[in-house]
């Protein structure tokens, strides 16, 4: 029976088994979008369902990738991009030659990469840091191996698919070393692990969309942390900071929040 109780068991193995806190995060989406899954696959509690997917590998990988919203693709929000290739990581390259990037919430793959490709069309020759993270670890393994289907390429020009992918044998692209070199990928929980900090650029978009405003508060606070002095802080298209201001950022532009030089 999914009550209250039944909730508060599966969150409490979900923790134990994951680290993922649901507490963190907006109950009522969070139970809605759970339930759903949960009564699509015929149980009617989600302790029940947390019980019987924990015991399959692959159900459980799948269940964590739906869980924590997996959806990316390159050059997301093309404007928003654009705006990093032409006023964002200009500005940012006048005060640090070589930037330290951090895509938090990298899902597949898709962002990390896409940052490499500007960097490395924008500054030819030069090795810049990337530091792509994500919960999952199943979807940071295929972040990793770089390879994606003509689907996920949608967003990428034939011009930059082209110079930027190999063909594999069953019919999808891997993106090339020179791409991959500078990224590192790497486990990481938003909401529980500890922050590196000396970051030019932090993306994490599409990323918050179910934490409480609590705990985007708490996120957006270390993101700042994190930050070089004049660093910038860019966000999703639906998540626009309302109280940046209160957090120490300034407005850089839409969607991008700037700490202060000093």
């Amino acid at each position: 029976m999914m009550d209250e109780n039944d909730w508060e068991n599966f969150k409490r193995k979900l923790k134990a088994k994951t680290e993922i806190d649901l507490d963190l995060y907006k109950a009522p989406q969070m139970k809605r979008r759970i339930g759903n899954l949960v009564r699509r696959n015929s149980f009617d509690s989600y302790e029940g369902y947390f019980d019987h997917v924990v015991k399959d590998k692959d159900d459980f990988a799948a269940f964590i990738e739906y869980l924590t919203i997996n959806v990316s693709e390159f050059f997301r929000t093309p404007d928003k991009f654009s705006k990093l290739e032409t006023d964002v990581i200009p500005d940012l390259l006048t005060r640090s030659p070589k930037l330290n990037i951090w895509s938090a919430g990298c899902s597949i793959g898709a962002e990390p990469y896409s940052l490499s490709i500007i960097m490395h069309e924008m500054t030819p020759g030069k090795k810049h840091r990337i530091l792509a993270t994500d919960l999952d670890i199943e979807i940071l393994a295929k972040a990793k191996r770089g390879e994606y289907t003509d689907n996920e390429l949608k967003a990428i020009s034939a011009e930059r698919k082209k110079r930027y992918f190999d063909n594999t044998p069953d019919g999808k692209y891997r993106i090339k070393d020179e791409i991959k070199d500078c990224i590192e990928f790497k486990r990481h929980n938003l909401l529980k692990d500890s922050f590196e900090s000396g970051f030019d650029l932090i993306l994490c978009r599409n990323v918050v969309i179910y934490f409480t405003e609590e705990a985007k508060d708490q996120l957006y606070a270390h993101f700042f942390q994190a930050l070089k002095p004049g660093g910038i802080l860019f966000v999703g298209a639906t998540e626009a900071i309302l109280n940046f201001r209160k957090l120490g950022y300034t407005s850089y532009q839409p969607f991008f929040y700037q700490k202060p030089l000093s």
